[in-house]
């Protein structure tokens, strides 16, 4: 390695670099605020325009669009070696670039005569050139690759499978923002971009799919989709599935709560002064379900806690923290999965479908409590309405949601019929539900659920409204003396 090229906006570590490069006697090519950077250093290099002799034009626009840039980042060394020799351009075997920050910038809504001038040209250009011919160039655009090139450097340089993944990760970094441009021009006169450019990263090949018969992958490095357990098997595909919901609903608590999910669907929901009180009262809303379910809590698991999952059969448990009694405690199910909750990260929702994609955003909006009913519901029923409201909104359509103020009581999800999902909730409901109140994800077209549910016991009702029958459900829950809330919102989840 003879010679190299310096460019970067983030110039995090690239002093310390240089040096290493310098003192392995390599040339260095570079310019403006990155040959700032190695001159304050004391770090000799030559400037591009010096080398190229060509001045930099256009308010630096035009600088390494050049053939002695171009042309020494994709000359191959003996085949292009006497065109090389015949123009003068020698070749330059290690590119350091990286971008232009337009991603940062586009979030700032900046005008777009200034947010265009952080649109990288010759940056993207250079690293594709030095990618496209990674056999005899090396080409880096992340700082947290210079250790690992150091040390490669130190042992007597790159192999060609180290130049090759290099060559990978810097067409993924300019297919990125090339998207993220696309991406924002795209949507400047419409909520979504007319066209659609997505990449997730780092992904991992999975055991199966959905069933043993499917194969499937996990992308993403934040999130659900970025998290490896502390102990246990590797996750699966149906594992990311039940834990992302689970902790979709676990976030919507601030007090001690536990979810209980089973095939993507709460089974135990609940609420305590304890994590232990949460976790057993959410296990006991369903049992039967809750055994090879994913568990998530969001307060530290002790030892308790630890006893009582291990005492029964969790595929997955999900919390903050767990003390290290706790986690000695779980090394008994060497299988199961333990993994540390997550910061959210929000994001746009995407949904496969043939030929295309879903695409879904929630801005931020307001629910409008109403009540409609001639009898106000209680302090307590309020409370228990939501826990059931906060429980239907994770659970696939149609639902119904009995509960009081600390627990889910009867869950019946994912029905055809709502009179049916009632009849579920009914069944699978371990407790009275005497003075429970009953939740719907959405309005009730026909008095027959509220009647189901006051015959089970429920006295207050929670729902969307907006059903051209509102006036005959309304009667219905003042003959039964029932309290009764519209939200105006619905939530159908499919």
């Amino acid at each position: 390695m003879t010679t190299a090229l310096l460019s970067v906006w983030d110039k995090t570590g690239i002093v310390a670099f240089a040096r290493v490069l310098h003192e392995s006697g390599v040339n260095i090519l570079s310019s403006g605020g990155t040959g700032k950077a190695l001159k304050d250093a004391g770090i000799p290099f030559t400037e591009v325009s010096a080398y190229t002799g060509s001045p930099e034009m256009m308010d630096g626009r035009v600088k390494t669009l050049h053939p002695k840039i171009h042309g020494g980042l994709l000359g191959r060394r003996g085949i292009d070696d006497s065109v090389m020799a015949e123009h003068g351009i020698p070749p330059i075997d290690l590119l350091v670039v990286n971008l232009y920050p337009f991603e940062a910038m586009s979030a700032q809504n900046l005008p777009i005569e200034d947010l265009i001038e952080f649109i990288d040209i010759g940056g993207p250009a250079m690293i594709r050139a030095a990618a496209k011919n990674y056999k005899d160039v090396a080409v880096i655009c992340d700082p947290a690759d210079y250790p690992a090139i150091t040390e490669a450097l130190g042992k007597g340089g790159l192999t060609t499978q180290m130049r090759l993944s290099l060559a990978k990760k810097a067409f993924a970094r300019t297919a990125a923002y090339d998207a993220a441009i696309s991406n924002h021009l795209n949507s400047l006169d419409s909520t979504f971009p007319s066209v659609l450019t997505v990449q997730f990263q780092s992904g991992r090949m999975l055991r199966y799919g959905e069933n043993p018969h499917q194969q499937a992958a996990v992308y993403g490095t934040v999130g659900i989709a970025g998290i490896e357990p502390l102990q246990g098997k590797q996750m699966s595909y149906n594992n990311y599935l039940d834990l992302n919901s689970a902790v979709g609903l676990l976030r919507e608590f601030d007090d001690p709560a536990c979810v209980i999910v089973k095939h993507n669907n709460p089974c135990g929901v609940a609420t305590g002064k304890k994590p232990i009180d949460a976790y057993i009262r959410a296990r006991d809303v369903d049992p039967v379900s809750a055994y090879g379910s994913v568990v998530a809590l969001n307060r530290e698991v002790g030892s308790d806690v630890a006893e009582a999952i291990c005492s029964t059969f969790v595929e997955v448990i999900i919390a903050p923290a767990f003390s290290a009694e706790a986690l000695e405690m779980m090394k008994a199910k060497e299988n199961m999965r333990v993994l540390i909750l997550p910061h959210p990260s929000l994001a746009d929702e995407i949904r496969s479908i043939d030929g295309g994609i879903l695409c879904m955003r929630t801005p931020p909006y307001l629910e409008h409590w109403e009540v409609v009913s001639e009898r106000e519901p209680t302090a307590t029923e309020l409370e228990a309405m939501r826990l059931a409201w906060r429980v239907c909104k994770h659970t696939k359509s149609n639902t119904i949601i009995f509960a009081n103020k600390e627990e889910a009581l009867g869950i019946g999800a994912g029905q055809m019929s709502r009179v049916d999902a009632a009849k579920i909730a009914i069944e699978k409901a371990g407790k009275s539900l005497k003075g429970s109140v009953v939740a719907s994800d959405a309005f009730l077209p026909f008095p027959d659920t509220l009647e189901v549910a006051a015959d089970a016991g429920a006295t207050a009702l929670i729902q969307p409204g907006g059903s051209i029958r509102d006036a005959e459900v309304i009667e219905a829950a003042n003959k039964r003396n029932m309290a009764m809330v519209f939200t105006g919102v619905r939530y159908f989840r499919h």
